[in-house]
């Protein structure tokens, strides 16, 4: 696989990005919608690009408090990289590589004691006879399939407690059709 080419950080700008007099403009249902797309507008125009990629960490607090209540201003990191591309992202939020660099560094320190590994063989050994016991039942039934649905059914009934009668040929019915 071709390795993505990283393209340099041209410009990189902090901002404190009034949404309320935006917002404000649209009915409350809208107001967080409007307060992201006030925020899309602001640094277009402030980092002089169109090409804008708002972060999940921004987008998180506008949206925290619901779409009808968004924040008055966002605190904003935004970086323009060499090809034009605008990243937004929340003041103080990790950047991507360093959360890569973390989770590969955990997952490589991360060393499993005695206990685990013989808890762990003894959950597959587990699951392996209940594998065993499946294919047996399922061998069974596909021997005499409608002998144990009888036998389901005849369970059934015991369990709930009534007998199954069928009415008698000679009694009458009572109603007005058969007088």
């Amino acid at each position: 696989m071709a390795k993505k080419e990283e393209s340099k950080i041209v410009l990189e700008r902090t901002y404190n990005v009034p949404l309320r007099k935006e917002y404000l403009k649209k009915p409350r249902y809208k107001r967080a919608k409007k307060a992201v797309s006030a925020l899309r507008e602001f640094v277009e125009k402030h980092m002089k690009s169109n090409d804008v990629k708002i972060g999940k960490h921004v987008n998180n607090q506008i949206w925290a408090r619901g779409i009808k209540n968004p924040p008055h201003h966002v605190k904003v990191v935004c970086t323009k990289d060499s090809e034009g591309l605008v990243k937004v992202e929340m003041f103080g939020a990790p950047k991507e590589e360093q959360i890569e660099k973390k989770v590969s560094h955990v997952k490589k320190e991360k060393k499993e004691s005695p206990i685990e590994e013989k808890l762990e063989k003894a959950k597959e050994e587990k699951e392996e006879k209940a594998k065993e016991i499946l294919k047996e039942e399922i061998a069974e039934l596909k021997k005499h399939p409608l002998e144990e649905i009888e036998k389901q059914k005849h369970e059934r009934h015991e369990k709930i407690g009534h007998v199954m009668t069928k009415p008698k040929g000679d009694q009458e019915m009572s109603g007005p059709d058969n007088k």
